[in-house]
């Protein structure tokens, strides 16, 4: 079947009587960048769509049929991606072209099959250029055990964040790591460590079984794409708890709500003991977001950065999640156990600095006066 859908075929009308292929549309991320061109949307009805710097940007051409659609689609997957999708109605999967890596998701909706296909870039970035606001990444990669957590929400550029710690890590420690992922976003390549990757659906079954498999297979440091569900999250918390580096992703706004996520995923009889574990093996949370550059074409990032030191433990341990964010604006110096900042005083940074317009900052915070309080207090 999938014979029928060769990758090359030019399908999609332009403006100019010419054709595209699903090749000529996913070379337009390379010609310009997956960190400006961060997505392309297929949808019956409509013209293909690229996210640009955050925005949707509408092709000049006719809109997708449901038979283009097919024709676009279809060849991004294996023959078992097409069983999957007529079974399950969705299919995750990857695709190469040229120097870039695709996430893509293809799902059934009202008017017919659908796409979101996410670029990213086969080079993993230096840690350097990711944009933390200090230097808390290098205690970070020295770390031997506990769970480095990034949230955000979607496209926040929380795997290329945890992929260029990782990386780091790799070139400079002889360790084992194993990842489990949906799907592989990153390869990242073997330096000094051993790296397996593995992909759910294809390599394991799903996160809870790749994780409980690991634990027989001799990591020193996990990565765990997504926290799911309160299984995976047990597991992974166990994993921080029994001497590994664990890091994972999960999808909220900031730094509390992270915690207050986790713990939602259990019953209120199991929240104690979640929240005991949780102070003894959490050993970062970093929430980001991706904002709009004002010195320059493409976004960058703004963090939130929670260090579990004593204070914070015995906060989360005792269930008074509302305080940690007093953690966030007051353990802010350069010195071990501290290096936090709140979201709002990285803007605030970032604004300072030209890098992020005063306005598109205020968009993206999440306490508007405690942002006013940090332009006008610094």
């Amino acid at each position: 079947m999938t014979q029928e859908y060769p990758a090359s075929a030019q399908v999609y009308p332009t403006e100019n009587g010419g054709k595209y292929s699903i090749l000529d549309l996913l070379r337009y991320f390379e010609e310009h960048g997956a960190m400006r061109v961060s997505d392309l949307h297929i949808k019956v009805g409509a013209p293909p769509a690229y996210r640009v710097d955050g925005n949707l940007v509408k092709l000049k051409g006719p809109n997708v049929t449901p038979e283009i659609a097919k024709q676009l689609v279809f060849p991004l997957l294996k023959e078992h991606g097409l069983q999957k999708l007529q079974t399950e109605y969705s299919v995750d999967g990857s695709y190469r072209v040229g120097s870039l890596q695709f996430r893509i998701n293809i799902f059934r909706e009202n008017d017919g099959v659908a796409a979101a296909i996410r670029a990213l870039s086969l080079d993993v970035p230096p840690i350097e250029e990711i944009g933390f606001p200090n230097d808390v990444w290098q205690d970070i990669i020295d770390l031997k055990a506990g769970l480095v957590l990034l949230t955000g929400v979607t496209g926040a550029g929380k795997s290329t964040t945890i992929a260029s710690l990782v990386g780091r890590i790799s070139e400079a420690t002889a360790c084992r790591i194993i990842t489990v992922e949906d799907p592989i976003e990153y390869i990242l390549p073997q330096k000094s460590s051993i790296i397996s990757q593995r992909e759910v659906g294809r390599d394991v079954r799903s996160f809870f079984e790749g994780l409980k498999e690991m634990m027989r297979e001799d990591p020193d440091i996990i990565f765990v794409g997504e926290m799911r569900d309160a299984e995976t999250i047990a597991m992974t918390l166990m994993a921080a708890e029994t001497g590994h580096l664990v890091f994972s992703t999960l999808h909220t706004r900031d730094v509390t709500g992270s915690i207050t996520r986790i713990l939602d995923y259990f019953p209120e009889g199991r929240q104690s003991e979640v929240r005991n574990q949780l102070s003894l093996g959490l050993a970062y949370v970093i929430c980001q977001k991706l904002i709009p550059r004002k010195d320059g074409p493409g976004r960058i990032v703004a963090m939130e950065i929670l260090n579990n030191n004593y204070a914070v433990a015995n906060l989360i341990r005792t269930g008074k999640i509302e305080q940690l964010y007093s953690q966030l604006q007051t353990k802010t110096r350069n010195k071990s156990g501290e290096k936090m900042i709140s979201l709002e005083k990285h803007l605030s940074q970032l604004v300072r600095e030209g890098k992020v317009d005063l306005l598109e900052a205020q968009k993206w915070v999440n306490d508007l006066k405690v942002f006013v309080d940090c332009m006008q207090r610094d």
